[in-house]
């Protein structure tokens, strides 16, 4: 688990989340990224990926952006083009976490944020100078330091939609002055909040960034779930997580959250569930290919499983009352007890020899895989 050192999680949940930056130096020190350069610039020549090339910088004021899968040649000729100069390029690669197992348990570190509020790993690369521009977002993410050094500017000025760049390829902000400066290293954790601006400019030619991203949810996209239209004046409004506390529940939806979902719309626990585990749809399609693969595997009843990497999981509890979501839908679990469900949830994990018959319902439909 990540070492906060100077404060304790609960501190970082009511003081930092969703309300300002903290660089936590040596969150992870004996981290080693489980991703090198090469393998990266593998991963994205394969299409399940989805893969981009940036180069540019704030001081030539020129951006161009390539959308993967890539080829051998792209990246050999990343280093021989002469308007490179060997520097200021950056290769991002999204979901990682999908389809790599290393990085898909580091997850874990991170798990006194619920789990149901996770979106993915962004695993990139940069050479010196290398950026994908001052930017702001939605999201609230941790942003691990692998290799290498990188240099974080951050501002809460200007964070506005009109000031994006017209002409730009992809979001840089026309005006970015930088409040703090920060200069992580391997095993540094940077937390940045949503609508917190930043630029991360690499610092030598070995410098690879993990990024564990929290999805923000719009009222938008709430009012589109349930099929109503969304009033004018909360058109640009978003969720906002209550005060979490730490209960080492990460796949429980908690009351608190279900009340700060209905402070935009009316909305039951149900549909908010269903809303914050459902799949994108490239989240779809590698389950559908994972279920196609997998239609004529035996069950092992002596084998341990987990829940499959794309899979979002959550439940509700109310009394003496579970209720599981998976993937969007509320699945029915039959003489299974409340403990090994929530254990179940919590974990991602099933053991038959301890649950058989919750191994074979989740088997069944195609969640869970050998490990």
């Amino acid at each position: 688990m990540i070492h906060f050192r100077k404060i304790s999680q609960q501190q970082f949940l009511n003081e930092y989340w969703q309300k300002k930056p903290l660089l936590i130096k040596q969150a992870l020190p004996d981290f080693v990224s489980p991703i090198t350069p090469d393998e990266l610039a593998g991963l994205s020549l394969e299409e399940e990926f989805e893969s981009r090339l940036i180069t540019g910088s704030i001081n030539s004021k020129k951006w161009s952006l390539r959308n993967g899968p890539f080829v051998e040649q792209d990246f050999l000729a990343t280093h021989r083009h002469p308007s490179l100069h060997q520097k200021n390029w950056t290769l991002l690669v999204q979901g990682v976490d999908r389809h790599i197992d290393a990085v898909h348990n580091l997850i874990t570190e991170f798990d006194f944020i619920p789990r149901w509020r996770f979106d993915d790993v962004m695993i990139s690369y940069a050479a010196t100078g290398g950026s994908v521009g001052p930017h702001f977002d939605y999201y609230d993410v941790f942003l691990l330091q692998g290799k290498g050094k990188r240099r974080w500017h951050l501002s809460r000025q200007d964070c506005e939609l009109s000031n994006y760049l017209e002409d730009a390829p992809l979001r840089i902000m026309n005006k970015f002055n930088a409040e703090q400066v920060f200069d992580v290293e391997l095993g540094d954790i940077l937390y940045i909040p949503p609508k917190v601006a930043h630029h991360g400019v690499s610092l030598d030619d070995d410098c690879i960034t993990l990024s564990f991203g929290y999805r923000a949810y719009s009222a938008q996209e709430l009012f589109e779930f349930i099929n109503k239209p969304c009033s004018k004046h909360l058109s640009q409004s978003y969720y906002q997580d209550p005060q979490w506390r730490n209960t080492k529940q990460p796949a429980l939806i908690p009351n608190s959250a279900i009340q700060q979902a209905q402070t935009l719309l009316e909305i039951d626990a149900v549909s908010v569930a269903k809303f914050v585990t459902r799949l994108d749809t490239m989240d779809r399609q590698n389950l559908q290919l994972f279920e196609y693969d997998n239609q004529n595997e035996d069950f092992d009843s002596h084998g341990n499983y987990q829940l499959h990497s794309v899979c979002k999981v959550a439940y509700l509890q109310k009394n003496n009352s579970v209720q599981v979501f998976v993937n969007g839908e509320e699945i029915k679990f039959n003489g299974i007890n409340n403990k090994a469900l929530m254990d179940f949830c919590n974990k991602r994990k099933v053991n038959p020899l301890n649950q058989l018959e919750l191994a074979k319902q989740l088997f069944a439909q195609n969640l869970i895989l050998l490990i």
